[in-house]
């Protein structure tokens, strides 16, 4: 709180500034604005003339959202033992959304999601959590002993309330809540130490042990290994690879190549499946989240990997969620700062990549992915309505489009998607 007060005396004065500023000389002021007003009135006029159909609900939600409701049904009707067979199952077959989430996670994340939200919202009410709905779940492990995906879900919703008590409560008592969360962690690696996920061939298994280990900096160095492993047992899992770069990031002010060393396994783990690609996957979230991470990127390695993920995973989800990012993420930045000193043709040549997946590969879009990628880039969003998420989405991306290709239908022509790619419509 004692930074909040001490920056408020320079922002009103700032602010003061600013107002003299402009009384004593308005009209360079006015005339910017108004300039601005009208290259927004331009956009959004040029985007009644781009012809994009849209998915307020796409194939990949409607799958992970039918993964979630099951495993969320058969907790509610403490039908355990059938939803171990399916998280088994999942993890046998591989099991993924068309967009490549991995299914027994989201069963296994349906399943604990409950008790997960009632605490959450105990902690934002500023209320003691009840103990109740843990110690339920906690009843489960006495019902199925030795049952791996039962211990999962129970292994990780500790997991989930431990990031509660660290990210929701930490403001009001950062005593009570390191303590809560350092419970829960323990508590969570006490339930899943028996398993071991390369021996039963369970990716959910790796995956929770990676989420552990994260939340832990003295297994650094395991928690790569345990990511390399979980890679080999589930290449096709990009998420995996999303989530190595994220909880690599802690580690770059100590070992700044660390990152790039991970990313580059990566991409030779999963050649087979992913070409360059497994390279982009690591960096994906990093670059969203840490700026710090442009510096390391070899920018050759990482568009090679874009054109190989498009090449070997067309579903649009992935195209929408590649755009968005070289759109969003990847933008240009108008003020230089340090973090960025040194980067911006890096991130000009990420954000030209836009133009080759707009015209070569989008032909619908999915609205939500540039929601998040807009509002939440990398992380698990706490956002506003679905219909406000939708229509800002769908917004963001068309506006975007159109100032990428203004020139094109400033003469009052159209552009079109299709499955045979981007054209143009001319003008009647």
């Amino acid at each position: 709180m004692s930074k909040s007060k001490e920056t408020l005396p320079q922002l009103a004065g700032a602010l003061s500034r600013l107002r003299g500023l402009i009384q004593r000389n308005p009209a360079p002021v006015k005339k910017s604005m108004a300039k601005r007003r009208r290259m927004e009135q331009d956009i959004d006029s040029l985007t009644k003339r781009i012809i994009l159909p849209s998915l307020p609900v796409s194939d990949e939600e409607m799958a992970r959202a039918t993964h979630q409701d099951k495993g969320q049904k058969l907790a509610r009707q403490d039908r355990w033992g059938e939803l171990s067979k399916k998280i088994r199952y999942a993890d046998e077959t591989r099991l993924a959304t068309p967009g490549g989430e991995t299914a027994s996670l989201l069963l296994a994340y349906g399943a604990r999601s409950d008790i997960v939200a009632s605490i959450e919202d105990a902690l934002h009410d500023g209320q003691e959590p009840d103990r109740e709905g843990v110690d339920a779940l906690e009843e489960v492990l006495e019902e199925e002993p030795g049952d791996y995906a039962c211990s999962l879900v129970v292994a990780l919703a500790h997991v989930d309330i431990a990031w509660a008590w660290h990210s929701i409560a930490s403001e009001a008592s950062a005593e009570m809540s390191r303590a809560r969360a350092r419970y829960h962690i323990e508590r969570a690696e006490a339930i899943m130490a028996p398993f071991d996920g390369v021996k039963l061939d369970a990716p959910s298994v790796l995956a929770a042990r990676c989420a552990l280990n994260a939340n832990c900096p003295r297994k650094s160095r395991a928690l790569a290994d345990d990511y390399g492993n979980l890679i080999e047992l589930d290449p096709h899992g990009y998420r995996h690879m999303r989530s190595l770069g994220r909880h690599m990031l802690p580690q770059i002010s100590q070992t700044p190549n660390a990152l790039e060393l991970e990313a580059r396994r990566t991409a030779l783990r999963a050649q087979e499946y992913w070409g360059a690609g497994g390279y982009t996957w690591v960096y994906f979230d990093a670059l969203a989240l840490e700026p710090q991470a442009m510096p390391m990127l070899d920018p050759d390695f990482f568009i090679d990997g874009l054109r190989d993920i498009i090449s070997r995973k067309r579903d649009q989800h992935v195209i929408n969620l590649l755009a968005s990012f070289c759109a969003i993420i990847m933008a240009p930045q108008s003020e230089e700062t340090p973090a960025i000193a040194g980067t911006q043709k890096t991130r000009n040549r990420i954000h030209d990549c836009l133009d080759w997946i707009l015209k070569d590969h989008l032909q619908e879009l999915h609205p939500l992915i540039w929601s998040q990628t807009l509002l939440a880039p990398g992380q698990v969003p706490m956002l506003p309505s679905r219909r406000a998420l939708v229509a800002k989405g769908r917004q963001t991306a068309l506006r975007i489009i159109a100032s990428r290709f203004a020139s094109e239908i400033a003469d009052g022509s159209s552009i079109a998607f299709s499955r045979a790619g981007m054209y143009r419509l001319p003008s009647l």
